[in-house]
């Protein structure tokens, strides 16, 4: 580190004395002036670019031995940080090299390259020191100074500094009054309309420079913009931010039933509501909607009624509650009740919202209810189906059992289940398999199955006195009956694995091999549970419309506008603007950036930075970057590329072409 240091030092005293001669020459005329200010001045100046020149020598200083010494190999930043064991060694091999290449006269010739030696400045200096010489030369005579003096004091008022005001007209529905005030930070509500106007248009024009990079000219007209989103604004080098407050939708709030479904007592009399809605200017309108279901199973009725809600002293909220009668709402024991509020706002493009749909239920009495049980006899004995999963874990159950021997466990002794009750249990697993895939079968349009007892016997009742079905047996069928089913292809394939693995499944259980059926079962399992989660598809069932055929084109061997039908490889998605890529890359360094920089920075700020804080912060540092600060150039660069979302990954090989002679001085040269 000590060795850096001193290298560093010697490229600042090689600055110091390659720009000291500009400070001396600048400083002679203010003495022979006999300037007090004029002194100050180029004094305050040569401070100022003294440090100016410090932080560039310091930012750049190993780049420019990079650059003019090729046998530090572009390694100079090892000079400054060298942790691992590898790097030191690296960094004394390159001291070495240092000592032995780096003269005063090379890094005199180094600071030559890269300093420059300030002759504009020294150009300003002497023309303000000769324009101040000329100004205290006495006059040729007195009266026609005496004359201009009353001229002079005229123009004074002309050449006075503009004065800038910020008006702000907010729309007529917010019932927020209009402001104007001197520059500063403020807050307004969306859509307002902002105006920068001059109280002495006579001084000149003014520019105001907004984050987005609109640029707004104030001047004999009031320079206007509509407030869409917050940004700040630059006025002779302040900035002053303007936080926009979009308007917001209605707020309902529902605090009485506290549940989304409310089951009353039985003797109730009285249901409460109570509801709130808020916005941030004017509640315009706000109805209860009320729904009254009666009946049960396909002989329900529904009566529909809406209520506005009142409104109060305060016109951006309604609060309203009633304990209702039973009887004022029409309910009677078994009905329910649905209700929802919805509230809109006054804004230009009004807000409406809709609250979630409330039930109160009213039980009917137990008497009705045994007496409405009693009355309807059981026809069907209704069907019991297991589940998959239940298949699965009756299997693994039996498989476990049949492992077990003649074991103790404390007082009891557990025997080993005999060939009997294993293939009991096998053949009542392979009936529930079989049940659940006819079940499933259904959807495909299979009406036989296998060991069920809808299944036809092959002779189809020959011989023992039952008709005999003709068409089935000698019929010619048109279509299939998977395809009279309303399912795409896609679940009719994840339909037939699933018959498929239980089939497997169903066969070796009936061979009483419950561990050969397991790997079967939960195949079907995966199946079943992929067709739960998949999306419905509606198909429109409709035939083929071709397109008319041009009978002028036709025959005549015109390819214009046809498709071809081959497809070729596509390109890796490409998520990022290759100017977006130029500007990151030309951001790395200190070099120029490319042309209409600008607007690629604040396109991609404004579609990929949604939170005001953080835009405002990125479009400050394309602000920044713009008036040449070369430190704000990392702090971009972060913005930007921390807007990218999601990177490409590219994994495509890079084609190259090797000729045999390559291939030869390759083989060569190894």
């Amino acid at each position: 580190m000590s060795a850096g240091v001193d290298i560093f030092a010697r490229l600042w005293r090689a600055a110091l004395l390659r720009r000291g001669g500009l400070w001396l020459a600048g400083a002679v005329p203010w003495l022979l002036l006999r300037s007090g200010p004029g002194l100050l001045a180029w004094s305050a100046f040569c401070a100022w670019d003294g440090l100016r020149l410090q932080r560039q020598v310091a930012h750049g200083w190993t780049a420019w031995l990079d650059g003019a010494v090729p046998e530090l190999e572009d390694s100079a930043v090892l000079l400054l940080h060298a942790e691992s064991p590898l790097a030191q060694l690296q960094r004394q091999r390159l001291l070495s090299r240092v000592k032995a290449s780096l003269t005063g006269a090379r890094v005199r010739a180094i600071v030559r390259e890269r300093v420059r030696l300030g002759l504009p400045w020294l150009a300003g200096s002497l023309a303000l020191a000769a324009l101040a010489w000329g100004a205290v030369l006495p006059p040729h005579g007195g009266q026609p100074a005496a004359a201009a003096l009353p001229a002079l004091q005229k123009a004074r008022p002309a050449a006075a500094a503009p004065e800038l005001l910020v008006k702000l007209a907010p729309p007529r529905y917010t019932g927020v009054e209009a402001s104007s005030s001197a520059p500063r930070d403020v807050q307004a509500p969306e859509q307002t309309v902002v105006e920068w106007c001059l109280k002495n248009p006579a001084a000149g024009a003014e520019t105001i420079e907004l984050s987005d990079g609109q640029l707004l000219h104030a001047g004999a007209q009031c320079a206007r913009w509509t407030a869409t989103e917050s940004i700040f604004w630059r006025w002779r080098g302040a900035r002053y931010t303007l936080k926009v407050l979009p308007d917001a939708a209605p707020e309902i709030v529902v605090t009485q039933p506290n549940e989304i479904i409310k089951e009353l007592a039985r003797d109730a009399t009285q249901a409460a509501m109570a509801i709130s809605v808020r916005d941030d200017y004017q509640v315009k309108q706000a109805t209860l909607h009320l729904t009254l279901a009666r009946g049960s199973g396909e002989n329900i009725r529904f009566s529909d009624r809406e209520m506005p809600i009142p409104a109060g002293h305060d016109p951006r909220r309604r609060d309203w509650s009633k304990n209702w009668a039973v009887s004022e709402l029409g309910m009677e024991p078994g009905d329910e009740l649905y209700f929802f509020v919805r509230a809109t706002d006054n804004a230009a493009k009004a807000h409406t919202v809709q609250s979630p749909t409330y039930t109160l239920r009213l039980p009917a009495p137990p008497a009705a209810e045994d007496e409405q049980v009693s009355a309807l006899p059981v026809m069907v004995k209704p069907e019991s189906l297991r589940s998959q999963r239940q298949i699965i874990i009756d299997t693994e159950q039996l498989i476990a059992d049949m492992r077990v021997g003649d074991v103790r466990v404390g007082d009891m002794r557990v025997k080993k289940m005999d060939a009997a009750t294993v293939r009991e249990r096998s053949e009542s697993i392979a009936t529930d398999q079989a049940a659940l895939r006819r079940r499933y079968g259904q959807f495909l349009g299979e009406e036989s199955t296998l060991f069920g007892k809808d299944d036809h016997d092959d002779d189809h009742g020959a011989g023992n006195g039952k008709p005999q079905d003709v068409l089935h047996e000698f019929g010619h069928a048109h279509d299939q009956a998977e395809n009279a089913t309303l399912f795409d292809d896609a679940t009719k394939k994840v339909l037939r694995r699933a018959l498929s693995a239980m089939w497997d499944a169903e066969k070796a259980l009936r061979a009483i091999s419950p561990k050969t059926a397991l790997p079967p079962e939960h195949k079907a399992l995966e199946a079943i549970k992929e067709l739960q989660q998949s999306e419905r598809i509606y198909l429109h069932k409709t035939a083929f419309a071709p397109p008319p055929i041009k009978e002028d084109k036709r025959m005549t061997g015109d390819m214009a506008g046809a498709a071809s039908n081959r497809r070729e490889q596509s390109a890796a998605p490409d998520g990022i603007p290759a100017e977006l890529r130029a500007l990151v890359q030309a951001l790395a360094g200190d070099g120029p950036l490319p042309a209409l920089w600008t607007r690629t920075a604040h396109d991609w700020v404004r579609e990929r930075i949604a939170a005001d804080e953080q835009r405002l912060a990125a479009q400050r540092a394309i602000q920044d970057v713009a008036d040449g600060c070369l430190p704000c150039r990392p702090v971009l660069r972060a913005w930007l590329r921390g807007a990218v979302h999601e990177a490409p990954v590219l994994l495509q090989a890079t084609p190259k072409v090797e000729t045999p002679f390559e291939r030869a001085a390759r083989g060569g040269l190894q």
